[in-house]
């Protein structure tokens, strides 16, 4: 009886409007990968370039690595009239869909050049706007709220894959059925992204105590320091300290620096292998010998499916067992799921084997996503939400990208045995698992404070 209260109590909690608006921003979220991820690379390797420097185009996705460089502006800058997270929003969204159509007026291989810049430009327009779309969960949830902090880590695991995966299949299915090419596609989907956009105007700015905790923060300086107010140097000087230390200070003081560090360690290491699958999947898929339009039915659509459910199970899951044993069952999962991608190497382009290992790998990456998701999100002070929580998401991305970008090279060093580079993938999870054990009576002690 405890067990079927507890279920209709995690399910009312996906009832919440604000999950709504998280999963919708979380779709806006996700389809930026698609434009210089899955597209970009089916379009690279359509046009004959070698799996290295596929790879190495994934170099531009290190914006999302060092996304925290400048993520303060956005804690500190209201740039629009209509509130401090969606103004960025609306701003960040604009410049993705404007960079869209300028990639439609590119050609390969001629104007390889422009394709990487113009993808570098995209990477770092998303990885801004991932930066308020996460500052605004942040501060849209309190932190007591253990069943809509799991809910929402979920919403947003299901949009981003929504975003990637859903409409991340429409163009693999408009290059194969009407003759669409590449190119052109990004009009179509710079389109897509203007649907998307529509969000930030019915969703509510999140009311905070940041103004005022910065505002302290800004005189504890003031003091410290010796400054005078009265003057403007002295006020930049301040107004700098609070916007580019106290993020970094206020997390390592809440957390201890030991903790902290080992936090951050974590949190770079979770992902790794995952990572590493997913920079070569499309090129493995195509290797192999399946079509545009079975990996936009499978890679994507189903795969989109299962991440769906499987966020909103595994957001369940947090909400009755912990965020604790949310991290430890997903990385496992992770591991054995990049194992059924090496039985689909050995096997070769069968679609019901595609179809399970997609399944799996769904199911692993969208409950080891909601996992970490609500692990960062709980670890973030209000005030300075968009500075912290980019600091940890960035070093969980880190891995997908200036890491990753040498998967090419390591597949060419194996001489082509995919099945071997997917067990090694595999073997990445398990520093992590190892790391998390470590840390385990810390990150449950912050879970019983909630």
């Amino acid at each position: 009886m405890t067990h079927i209260s507890s279920l209709r109590s995690a399910l009312r909690t996906y009832k919440d409007k604000r999950l709504m608006a998280i999963f919708c921003l979380g779709m806006a979220s996700g389809f930026p990968w698609v434009l210089i991820g899955s597209a970009m690379t089916a379009w690279l390797k359509e046009e004959g370039l070698s799996r290295g420097a596929i790879g190495l185009f994934g170099v531009i996705f290190v914006a999302y690595s060092i996304n925290f460089l400048w993520s303060p502006l956005l804690d500190r800058v209201q740039l629009l009239k209509i509130g401090q997270r969606r103004g960025w929003i609306l701003v960040t969204q604009i410049c993705i869909t404007l960079l869209c159509v300028a990639m439609g007026f590119v050609s390969l291989p001629n104007q390889l050049y422009w394709v990487a810049v113009i993808g570098l430009g995209l990477a770092i327009a998303s990885a801004t706007q991932d930066i308020a779309i996460d500052a605004f969960r942040v501060d849209t949830i309190m932190r007591h709220e253990k069943a809509a902090l799991s809910g929402a880590s979920a919403m947003a695991t299901a949009g981003w894959w929504t975003g990637y995966g859903g409409l991340g299949a429409i163009p693999f299915f408009l290059v194969d059925l009407s003759g669409f090419t590449w190119q052109t596609l990004y009009f179509a989907m710079a389109g897509i992204m203007v649907l998307l956009t529509t969000t930030v105007f019915w969703v509510n700015e999140p009311q905070t105590h940041r103004q005022e905790f910065q505002d302290q923060a800004s005189a504890n300086y003031t003091n410290t320091l010796t400054l005078d107010s009265q003057k403007w140097s002295h006020r930049v000087v301040a107004w700098l300290a609070v916007s580019l230390i106290e993020p970094f200070r206020e997390f390592f003081q809440r957390n201890g620096v030991k903790l902290a560090l080992s936090i951050l360690l974590f949190i770079f290491l979770f992902k790794i292998g995952e990572s590493f699958l997913g920079r070569m999947s499309i090129v493995f898929y195509k290797e192999i010998g399946f079509t545009n339009i079975q990996i936009g039915t499978y890679s994507k659509l189903l795969n989109w499916w299962v991440t769906i459910i499987f966020a909103v199970i595994g957001g369940m899951v947090n909400m009755r067992y912990g965020i604790y044993r949310g991290l430890m069952v997903g990385g496992i999962a992770m591991a054995a799921s990049n194992i059924m991608f090496a039985f689909m190497a050995m096997v070769g382009p069968n679609t019901a084997l595609f179809a399970a290992t997609v399944f799996v790998d769904g199911f692993t990456a969208a409950w080891s996503s909601v996992a970490l998701v609500a692990f960062i999100s709980l670890l973030c002070n209000q005030a300075f939400s968009a500075s912290q929580y980019a600091l940890m998401a960035s070093l969980g991305v880190f891995g997908r990208t200036l890491l990753a970008s040498s998967s090419g090279y390591i597949v060419d060093g194996l001489e082509g045995n995919w099945a071997l580079f997917f067990v090694l993938t595999a073997l990445m999870v398990i520093p992590s698992l190892l790391f998390l054990r470590m840390i385990r009576e810390p990150i449950m002690r912050m879970e019983e404070r909630m």
